[in-house]
């Protein structure tokens, strides 16, 4: 036995001020949306999975539930990382993310060339070939973007006569486009701005600091956002002010 004096004798003394636990890590601070995943991260993912297999690997390694995410890029125009890299045809993509737990779409299908899936579907749901995806990209698109080794998905969808709805898109006067073009300011932060600008082939709306959406004149100065069909984006003559209609959500944004 020992006594109180030789125990002590044998345990080494620890500095003043330190017990024999190891100190806790400091807790890393939740994201404001917590427990949901961080935007950051989600965003990411979805853009990533478009075209950068490398990084997409390493995120989902790293946070498995992002094989599912999915992004709103503007007025409800939802795509999750499976559907960015089926639009655009990028099939290793594709397979690491099913492998991974992301649940693929009937246009994941068309793109891969799953034939007999995409026929069933269809039967099943008439119609459900004049469906778009996200960014309001059709069937059709995919099936193209499958590549050359998806003739019979091609033919197929061709053969239905109407997988492949085009917007409406009507003609603006240089007056009119010229109104149009502009900022407008909806708020006091250097971001509520919303930026109406003219590409190549359409017009396109951004929030500044986000992601352009394309616009398509549906006449009257309305016009409807790529991917979100329910919305109306309206200029008021003479390029006053533009006003957003979403449902009962309506958002009138000044010229700035």
């Amino acid at each position: 036995m020992f006594s109180r004096r030789a125990f002590l004798g044998i345990v080494p003394a620890l500095p003043l001020g330190l017990s024999a636990q190891a100190p806790t890590p400091p807790a890393t601070p939740p994201a404001p949306r917590f427990p949901a995943q961080d935007d950051d991260s989600v965003r990411e993912i979805v853009g990533v999975s478009h075209n950068n297999l490398a990084r997409v690997k390493e995120l989902v390694n790293a946070r498995p539930a992002l094989a599912r995410a999915s992004w709103d890029w503007g007025f409800g125009d939802w795509e999750t990382a499976i559907d960015a890299a089926s639009h655009v045809g990028n099939r290793p993509i594709v397979e690491f993310l099913i492998a991974n737990g992301a649940r693929p779409t009937i246009f994941t299908a068309v793109m891969m060339g799953q034939l007999a899936t995409v026929k069933g579907s269809i039967e099943a749901t008439p119609g459900l070939q004049r469906m778009r995806g996200p960014h309001g990209l059709t069937m059709m698109s995919h099936a193209r973007a499958g590549g050359e080794g998806n003739t019979e998905m091609v033919k197929y969808l061709e053969a239905l006569g109407d997988a492949d709805p085009k917007y409406a898109d009507l003609p603006l006067t240089e007056a009119e486009q010229g109104a149009i073009i502009g900022t407008y300011s909806f708020g006091p932060a250097a971001n509520d701005r919303l930026i109406v600008a003219k590409g190549t082939r359409w017009f396109s709306i951004e929030r500044a600091g986000g992601s352009p959406r394309n616009l398509f004149h549906q006449g009257g100065l309305a016009f409807l956002p790529a991917g979100a069909e329910a919305v109306r984006i309206r200029i008021e003559p003479g390029g006053a002010a533009l006003v957003v209609e979403d449902g009962p959500f309506v958002m009138r944004a000044k010229r700035a």
